[in-house]
C-alpha cells in the first residue's frame, strides 16, 4: 500500500512546475519575460524564442534583433495584445480600431495572407514561433518590393506599418508617432544585437526540448 502510493506521489513543486509548462503550450497564457530590456535575459528564460527567431533569421534573412525589436514594439512580447476599444459616449466600451492581435500585431486579412503564402494554415497569432516567421516572411517581401535593406530597422518598422506601397509614398512622413517608434525600434535593435553578440555562444550552447 505504502508503494503504491509514494510511486504514484508528485511533489508539489514538480506539479506547480507541470502546471505552469501546461500553461505555457496555451497561445495567450504566457506572462511577457521579466526584463525584455535585455534580450540576452529574454531568450534565457524563453529559450525555444532564440531557436525559433534564429530559424527565421535563416529563412528570411531578417536578423534576431530586428525581430524581437519589431515585436517588443507591436505587442510588449504580450501574446494576446489588441488595439484598445473605443468609448461609445465617452465611456462605453465599443469597438475596436483594427483587427491587429497577437505577439506581432497582424491584422485578419494579412494573417490569412501568410498563412497561405507561407503553406502555414494553422498558424496563430498568439503563438511566438507563428508569429516570429511572419515578421521574418513579411519583412522579405517588404524590403523586396520597398527596396529596403534588411539590416535597417527603422526603415523595415516604418514599411511594417504602412506596407510596401503606402511607404513607397511616403505616408510615414506625416506620421510624428510612427517616426518616434521607428526610431525606438532601431535603437531596441541596435541593443538586442550588441547584447546577443556577447551571449550568442552560451545561448548555442544551450539544449531544451520544449517547443514553445
Amino acid at each position: 500500500m505504502n508503494s503504491r502510493r509514494s510511486t504514484a506521489w508528485i511533489p508539489p513543486i514538480f506539479a506547480l512546475g507541470a502546471l505552469v509548462a501546461v500553461a505555457g503550450l496555451l497561445p495567450g497564457c504566457a506572462a511577457p519575460p521579466r526584463n525584455p530590456d535585455d534580450v540576452c535575459s529574454v531568450f534565457s528564460q524563453r529559450h525555444a524564442w532564440y531557436r525559433v527567431t534564429r530559424e527565421a533569421q535563416q529563412r528570411w534573412g531578417i536578423d534576431q534583433a530586428i525581430q524581437m525589436a519589431v515585436i517588443f514594439q507591436e505587442s510588449s512580447f504580450r501574446a494576446g495584445a489588441r488595439p484598445p476599444r473605443t468609448r461609445l459616449l465617452g465611456f462605453i466600451p465599443w469597438s475596436r480600431s483594427s483587427s491587429a492581435y497577437g505577439y506581432a500585431q497582424v491584422l485578419n486579412s494579412t494573417w490569412d495572407l501568410y498563412r497561405r503564402s507561407a503553406s502555414r494554415p494553422r498558424a496563430e497569432r498568439d503563438r511566438f514561433p507563428d508569429a516570429a516567421d511572419f515578421v521574418g516572411w513579411y519583412m522579405d517581401r517588404i524590403a523586396e518590393h520597398a527596396k529596403i535593406d534588411k539590416s535597417s530597422a527603422r526603415s523595415l518598422y516604418l514599411a511594417y506599418h504602412e506596407g510596401a506601397g503606402g511607404y513607397g509614398r511616403g505616408t510615414h512622413l506625416t506620421k510624428r508617432w510612427l517616426l518616434d517608434a521607428s526610431r525606438r525600434v532601431e535603437k531596441r535593435a541596435t541593443r538586442y544585437g550588441a547584447q546577443l553578440s556577447v551571449c550568442r555562444e552560451r545561448l548555442e550552447r544551450y539544449r531544451w526540448w520544449w517547443p514553445f
